[in-house]
């Protein structure tokens, strides 16, 4: 009988723990299935406010296009979140025409980049391409403006006799030096108006002009044949390389880290500096697009986060939006509130999601481009960044998206402002129009790359769309110096 009661008892027991396990089982399986619809709830809105539907991109392409007007307008009461200026004002080399050897340089935060190479003519591609890349000593960059000028020259001595000119094609005159500027990823480096910032260097800004008469009076010095009639942006040499190779090139974008964008347009729509211009004839305008602003953009609680977060607050918005330098970070802070509000990889945040700008955009291309069966490339960069381990083949899809996301927003943006450049210039109806792009992002990222040609195509529907033609910068990178200094008339 003993027995009888002890094994109901132990019966009895096992059932209990039984149940109380399966109903543990049962909470902790409701939770779950509630934390994974609150991410999946947060995703679909993030989504709805990322959406960028046709009508929406013309939307944001049309408001560029009034703000394009109003920064170039002579009236003080036009106002635009741009600040465009004209970065050039003579004629962009033709590719017919100019042959022989030409030099350049390229001015980035810490090096420069020294280029050489002989055109053609009849369009033909570069033949015999030199490139050099020269740190710039710590004791260059804590001295002065002239210290600087006359290394660059020094190094160009040295550049020019290892790649000189053929004896037919030395010339008695002075020959024109391309000199461009890269703005790094801080716009340490930059070019604003009529001043140039050189922010990793003890002169910390200086005036284009005076680069330009510094720069000159060092290639004397060093007996250089060789003089720069222009301090552009880096943007407006890839603008001059697509000219070179095809004459319907009217503009170029930068997609990289940093984005801008420069396009070419008639004295006559600038008339804000009409005093200051030639009467008639070509100029190259630069947008400075980042800090393009309107109320149509679609922005998201976490863009407005990442802003006022930023060095910058209020400021390069369009930037934020479309560039690599924040694309990554954008995604970051969405998975943050999904650790958090959802406990999207467990019960505890992984501290090192919570630190900023830690996701880089290569790694979420990475994430975004794999097409593993079980996005293994997902987990592995997730756990090589964050340290973020056992994950579930649902939670890296969930990743995949948000990144998509994030990058058919920014791409269809760029696209909107794409078709905003050609539609200002009057020729989305009946003329082709070549657009030049450039950078990591486009070049490297192909789904970004394929959201923006989409974005384009839908926007202007069959019948325009072969109108446009977007395509990568020709002649390889830091070869603009080279069509600048081939471009006619130095009379900028």
């Amino acid at each position: 009988m003993k027995q009888q009661v002890a094994l109901a008892a132990v019966t009895t027991t096992a059932a209990t723990v039984m149940a109380v396990v399966a109903l543990v089982r049962q909470y902790w399986k409701a939770k779950q299935d509630r934390q994974w619809g609150k991410c999946q709830r947060i995703l679909r809105k993030f989504a709805r406010d990322c959406s960028t539907p046709v009508p929406k991109l013309w939307q944001v392409a049309n408001a560029m296009v009034s703000d394009m007007g109003a920064s170039l307008s002579s009236s003080d009461e036009a106002t635009s979140s741009l600040n465009m200026f004209v970065s050039y004002a003579s004629p962009l080399s033709t590719g017919i025409n100019e042959k022989g050897m030409y030099y350049g340089v390229n001015l980035r935060q810490t090096k420069i980049l020294m280029v050489c190479g002989r055109l053609q003519g009849k369009n033909q591609p570069i033949s015999d391409l030199y490139v050099d890349e020269v740190p710039i000593p710590s004791s260059v960059m804590i001295g002065t403006s002239q210290e600087l000028y006359d290394y660059i020259a020094a190094e160009l001595v040295k550049f020019s006799s290892a790649h000189p000119e053929k004896d037919d094609e030395a010339s008695a005159n002075d020959k024109k030096l391309g000199f461009t500027v890269s703005s790094g990823d801080d716009q340490s480096t930059a070019i604003s108006g009529s001043n140039i910032k050189l922010k990793n260097f003890a002169a910390d800004t200086t005036g284009v002009k005076d680069l330009i008469t510094g720069m000159n009076r060092a290639l004397e010095k060093h007996g250089l044949k060789l003089r720069v009639h222009a301090l552009v942006d880096d943007i407006v040499g890839n603008l001059a390389g697509g000219r070179y190779y095809d004459k319907d090139c009217v503009a170029a974008i930068t997609l990289g880290m940093g984005t801008n964008a420069a396009y070419v347009d008639t004295t006559q729509s600038a008339p804000r500096w009409h005093d200051s211009l030639p009467k008639k004839g070509e100029i190259v305008v630069c947008m400075e697009w980042g800090n393009f602003n309107t109320c149509h953009l679609p922005i998201t609680q976490y863009d407005t986060s990442l802003d006022a977060a930023s060095s910058n607050p209020g400021h390069r918005i369009f930037e934020k939006m479309i560039s690599g330098m924040y694309l990554g970070e954008i995604v970051r802070r969405v998975l943050v509130r999904m650790a958090q509000e959802a406990a999207l990889f467990g019960q505890n945040v992984p501290p090192k999601l919570l630190i900023p700008y830690l996701l880089r955009s290569p790694d979420m291309a990475a994430m975004h481009q794999d097409t593993s069966e079980d996005r293994e490339v997902v987990h592995e960069k997730l756990k090589e960044i964050f340290g973020i381990t056992n994950l579930t083949t649902m939670t890296r899809e969930l990743v995949a998206e948000v990144c998509d996301i994030v990058t058919e927003r920014g791409a269809r943006l760029a696209g909107a402002g794409t078709v905003a450049i050609v539609k200002k210039l009057g020729r989305i109806a009946n003329r082709r129009s070549v657009i030049i792009m450039e950078g990591g992002l486009y070049e490297h990222y192909r789904i970004f790359r394929n959201y923006l040609h989409s974005g384009v195509w839908e926007m202007l529907g069959n019948e325009l769309s072969d109108n446009i033609v977007v395509e990568h910068s020709h002649g390889g990178a830091g070869t603009g110096p080279l069509f600048l200094a081939a471009s006619p008339n130095p009379d900028s």
